[in-house]
C-alpha cells in the first residue's frame, strides 16, 4: 500500500508540491505527466525518501526501488557488478549472480556481463538500469523519465518492457514529459501542474484522444 496525504515541499521559498493526496493500486503503470517544473520529479523523489517532505505523511508498507533518469550506473563496474553490489550487500551473500545473469538474459543484455557502462548505448544502459533497480526485489517502482534521450525505436523496447515487469506483479510510479510515452503504457495517468494535481484518470475512460486530451491540462 502506498498513501500519501496533504503532501507539501518547498525548495526554499519555492513550493514544488502543494497539498498532494494520492492513493496508488498495486500492480498498475501509473503515469507522473506535466510539464517541466511541475513537480512530477521531486514527488517520486519524495516518494523514496530521498527528499524529505516539509508536512503531510507519505505511509508506504512495501518495498520500492528508484531509476534514475541518469541511469547512475558505476562506471568503474562492470554489468554484473552493478547489478549484484547492492543486493550482496543487502543480503550478506555471493548467491546473487546466477540471478543477476538470467535477469540480463530476459532484458536482452546475454554476453553483456563483462562490459563496463560506457561501452553501452542509451537503451542498453536504460535496461541495466531497471535490472539492477529489480534486483533489489521492489513491489513499487519509481522510474524518474526513463525515456530522456532515446530514440523512438528503443523508447518502444521500453515500453515493452516496463509492461513485463508489470507481469512480474511489480507496481510502476513512472514521471514522464513525454505524453506519447505514457499513453502507451500507463493504466492510470495523475497530472500535475505548478506542483498541484490537476487530472487524476483512468486511461480508458477517455473517450476522446488521450494526448489532446491531457493537452488540454497543460
Amino acid at each position: 500500500m502506498l498513501k500519501i496525504q496533504n503532501v507539501f515541499k518547498k525548495f526554499g521559498e519555492i513550493e514544488v508540491l502543494k497539498n498532494i493526496t494520492l492513493e496508488f493500486s498495486s500492480n498498475k503503470i501509473i503515469g507522473l505527466a506535466g510539464p517541466s517544473g511541475s513537480g512530477k520529479s521531486t514527488l517520486l523523489r519524495c516518494l523514496q525518501k530521498l527528499e524529505p517532505i516539509d508536512s503531510g505523511v507519505i505511509e508506504c508498507t512495501e518495498k520500492t526501488g528508484f531509476m534514475f533518469q541518469d541511469f547512475q550506473l558505476f562506471p568503474h563496474m562492470t554489468v554484473l557488478q552493478n547489478l549484484t553490489y547492492a543486493p550482496t550487500l543487502q543480503r550478506k551473500t555471493k548467491d546473487t549472480v546466477p540471478e543477476a545473469l538470467a535477469l540480463l538474459k530476459t532484458l536482452g543484455l546475454k554476453h553483456k556481463e563483462t562490459v563496463y557502462p560506457n561501452k553501452l548505448s542509451g537503451g542498453q544502459k536504460q535496461r541495466v538500469a531497471l535490472a539492477r533497480s529489480l534486483m533489489m526485489h521492489p513491489q513499487i517502482l519509481l522510474c524518474d523519465e526513463p525515456t530522456s534521450g532515446l530514440d523512438v525505436a528503443t523508447v518502444m523496447d521500453i515500453v515493452s518492457l516496463l509492461k513485463s515487469v508489470k507481469d512480474l506483479g511489480v507496481t510502476m510510479i513512472i514521471a514522464s514529459h513525454d505524453l506519447d510515452f505514457l499513453t502507451k503504457i500507463a493504466d492510470q495517468i495523475i497530472l500535475l501542474k505548478n506542483g498541484e494535481i490537476v487530472l487524476n484518470t483512468d486511461l480508458q475512460t477517455l473517450k476522446e484522444d488521450p494526448i489532446q486530451c491531457l493537452k488540454k491540462y497543460y
